[in-house]
């Protein structure tokens, strides 16, 4: 799949091989994609893909890296040529987050795309459940809240006026949640969001999940040779990685959210999958985890037309690919951050 001038190759045991001035992926010893290597600026290869020495010598004297990931999305290593442009994208990005003005421009389409998917999850909920008429009502007023915020937040002339817009958006999202559990609602005990330890299961498992998405989005940002640790919308701390959380807000509501409600209410997780803890901590028991981590990457195989590149893909990849648009929007070659969205 080409997104955005960037090859992935997740076929495993794929084999990427020059051939005169192209890139010819082969499976089964095959040719399945042959690519114009003057069409690249990456490669990202996801598990057991290999890529032959000549290819290699081709992509770093073009000035094409290759980026290596695990299966699962996590990020390996990243190899290029001498003449490495990533160091100038990381030094504007470096300039821009110390320029509240500058930083608007992206904080603004984090915040967009965050409000924007969880206000339309919510308003697949109404679409979806009929009744009963009070949660439906509870629901939509939420939405409402949400979809005040999203008109707001163009109008916001400060990052904090955008966390606060954010922040608001969050607590009538949460107000909703318990509403979104069809089955066994007491027994999740979900009655606000918690964490740093969740004290019940539905928040335990919300945190797990948001800790696979916050694993892609680091690996999407590392991969696309921005620095992870320096953000726009989240405060910068020793070791926290602001930009993939920065990346991850838009994805919350369409890779965690609605794969934690899929799980409980169609039975596949309950809450005696969780082990509670002495301190009233809840934890996911192992087979459960493995289930969690299972339905989490058949989630990222989901196809979806990306709204900004109009490209099927995998969601999985889409992640990657709001990261090149993130690069590009940094570099200037673009002039609004336009995020991920779901319809």
């Amino acid at each position: 799949m080409n997104v955005l001038n960037t090859l992935f190759v997740a076929t495993q045991d794929a084999y990427i091989a020059q051939n005169h001035e192209t890139l010819e992926v082969r499976t089964d010893g095959r040719a399945s994609l042959i690519v114009p290597m003057h069409h690249l600026s990456a490669v990202a290869c996801f598990g057991r893909v290999s890529v032959s020495p000549h290819a290699m010598f081709a992509c770093m004297a073009r000035g094409i890296s290759v980026a290596y990931f695990t299966e699962r999305g996590r990020f390996l290593g990243r190899v290029e040529g001498q003449i490495n442009g990533n160091v100038m994208v990381r030094h504007l990005q470096h300039r821009i987050s110390d320029d509240e003005q500058r930083s608007l421009v992206f904080v603004r389409g984090f915040v967009a795309g965050k409000l924007s998917n969880e206000r339309t999850m919510l308003l697949r909920a109404i679409r979806d459940y009929s009744e009963p008429e009070d949660e439906i009502a509870l629901i939509q007023r939420a939405a409402d809240g949400i979809g005040k915020c999203l008109r707001r937040a163009p109008e916001a002339r400060s990052i904090d006026r955008l966390r606060g817009l954010e922040g608001q958006a969050a607590a009538w999202f949460f107000e909703a949640f318990p509403y979104l559990i069809r089955r066994d609602r007491d027994a999740w005990g979900f009655s606000t969001r918690n964490r740093r330890p969740p004290m019940d299961p539905a928040n335990a498992l919300l945190s797990f999940i948001y800790s696979l998405v916050l694993s892609d989005a680091l690996s999407a940002v590392t991969g696309a040779g921005l620095d992870p640790n320096v953000g726009f919308l989240h405060v910068h701390r020793p070791g926290r990685p602001s930009l993939a959380l920065d990346l991850m807000e838009e994805f919350r509501p369409v890779l965690a959210e609605r794969l934690a409600l899929a799980l409980i209410n169609r039975g596949q997780l309950r809450p005696s999958d969780f082990v509670r803890h002495g301190g009233g901590s809840y934890q996911l028991r192992d087979g459960a985890r493995k289930l969690v981590l299972t339905e989490y990457q058949e989630r990222k195989r989901y196809e979806v037309l990306h709204p900004v590149l109009e490209q099927r893909m995998p969601l999985g990849y889409s992640i990657h690919a709001q990261a090149r648009i993130l690069g590009r929007c940094i570099r200037g070659d673009a002039a609004e951050y336009l995020p991920f969205l779901i319809r």
